[in-house]
């Protein structure tokens, strides 16, 4: 009565239950810890972006670091290259109003923005799944093994713990690998949304700030001041 033993010993049906949830959560912790660094690296990139963006450098300047040669454009810094792009290729086109500008600019940054936010939501489904079926499929297993090990009392003459107690433990092993996969999968899951949610939410009010500030420089110009 070991644990490797009561897996080996397991009906077929059970063992593939347990081969599923083991895969899924080999799967899991392997989104976890990708969506751990990526989340991580997309904060430090927004922190490093806005300290940098509000610090009063020129938009011009900053466009061009961010875009130089060899340098991988990330999270925020791809809504501000993608604004600040399209708003100088219509600015530089004749006869375009600064309305359509604005709306071309809008248009451009929100596609951006969405991007961005695919990326931060990626892979997290998968987690939201194995969290919510892990332990119904570890359920199934268990139900699977308990029936099998009463059908094969049948053939017995005297029932006793000693015979029905393997087929039980073997079928409760289903169960306890569906709850260690789904466990994990559901704390990183609510964890990874909420940072996801904070970065995009964040991502959205840039949007919008940045916005204004092209919609300023954009109408002031048309008006003769600067």
């Amino acid at each position: 009565m070991s644990i490797l033993g009561l897996i080996a010993s397991a009906s077929f049906v059970v063992q593939m239950v347990m081969l599923i949830l083991l895969a899924a959560s080999i799967f899991s912790w392997v989104i976890i810890f990708q969506r751990m660094r990526v989340l991580k690296q997309a904060k430090k990139v927004r922190t490093e972006f806005e300290d940098e963006f509000w610090s009063g450098i020129d938009l011009s300047k900053l466009y061009k670091k961010l875009t130089q040669e060899g340098r991988k454009v990330e999270g925020i810094e791809g809504i501000f290259t993608a604004g600040i792009k399209e708003f100088t290729r219509l600015r530089q086109s004749h006869n375009v109003e600064p309305d359509a500008v604005m709306e071309g600019v809008q248009r451009t940054m929100r596609v951006a923005l969405y991007r961005e936010e695919e990326k931060l939501e990626k892979h997290l489904s998968f987690l939201a799944t194995v969290g919510s079926t892990s332990p119904y499929i570890g359920l199934f297993g268990t139900v699977w093994g308990i029936m099998h090990s009463f059908i094969g009392l049948a053939d017995v003459q005297q029932a006793t713990l000693a015979t029905v107690a393997p087929g039980i433990a073997e079928a409760l092993i289903a169960t306890a690998i569906g709850l260690v996969a789904a466990i994990p999968a559901v704390i990183a899951y609510n964890r990874f949304s909420t940072v996801a949610e904070s970065l995009a939410s964040g991502y959205e009010n840039f949007s919008d700030e940045f916005t204004s500030i092209l919609h300023r420089k954009v109408h002031v110009r048309e008006g003769g001041v600067a």
